[in-house]
């Protein structure tokens, strides 16, 4: 009886093993371990595991942001289970050989969660705002929203499920305080006295593009400008405090929390 029992341990131990790294384990489409449980020990182990290199709230650092609604390597739940139990070849995103198939699952719920924000009820109407949006208060001038407008400043038609209510409130009315990751202002003068400000798209040593506010590019070569200033923390975006009336904020703001692509 004892060798019988010492003979279940190993073969639990090594079916667990096994669990871990199978790579026949057959992936279902959808995630079988997503309830409120599953969340939270996903979340102690991101915590764990994930967080020195994604940020504690998937904001990113060393690895990719995961605080979106779609990931671009791992647009379902199949695929972000085999992202993080096989890892990504030639990246810095290592297998996890040490999680059995479920708490691979309970990691990706926990993932899953970061990038969606809840539809909530909110004071203002979404049809006004939606007219807000386009008339007084010009944002397709920036922000496309299902294809339609321009470039400038982030795409808005999934905001609303990556955003609240209160930082979409914040960043209307003091918009240098919800500057997004990646855009940076820039303001240069060209040699022939011309000065550009805008948002920048790429830069190396010797150049930078960028974009200003009416949605045209521009390439410079850096030694060819008079002056380059970078303003960090600082957005082209203009603060709609007296802009707009307390209840036209509350209807756009209901507007942008309503745009939630597909999702």
């Amino acid at each position: 009886m004892r060798l019988f029992g010492m003979l279940l341990t190993c073969a639990l131990t090594l079916g667990a093993q096994i669990d871990s790294v199978d790579p026949e384990y057959l992936v279902p489409k959808a995630n079988p371990y997503n309830s409120a449980a599953d969340v939270k020990r996903g979340a102690q182990m991101f915590l764990g595991q994930c967080s020195r290199c994604h940020g504690t709230k998937g904001e990113g650092g060393l690895g990719a942001v995961l605080a979106q609604p779609r990931l671009r390597r791992a647009p379902d739940d199949e695929s972000l289970f085999h992202v993080i139990r096989d890892g990504v070849k030639g990246t810095e995103m290592p297998p996890a050989f040490t999680l059995t198939s479920k708490e691979v699952w309970q990691l990706a719920a926990y993932v899953r969660s970061l990038g969606r924000v809840e539809a909530v009820s909110l004071p203002g109407d979404p049809r006004r705002g939606a007219d807000l949006y386009g008339t007084k208060g010009k944002c397709g001038q920036c922000h496309i929203v299902s294809g339609q407008g321009e470039s400038v400043g982030p795409e808005l038609t999934e905001i609303g499920a990556r955003r609240n209510a209160a930082y979409l409130r914040q960043a209307l009315v003091e918009p240098e305080a919800a500057v997004p990751d990646g855009f940076l202002q820039v303001r240069v003068v060209t040699k022939d006295g011309r000065s550009i400000t805008g948002v920048r798209l790429g830069e190396d040593t010797f150049t930078i593009q960028l974009a200003d506010l009416t949605g045209h590019n521009y390439s410079f070569v850096k030694q060819d400008l008079k002056d380059l200033q970078k303003d960090f923390g600082k957005s082209p975006m203009p603060s709609y405090q007296t802009v707009l009336s307390a209840g036209e904020l509350d209807d756009i703001i209901a507007y942008l929390a309503s745009l939630r692509g597909n999702l």
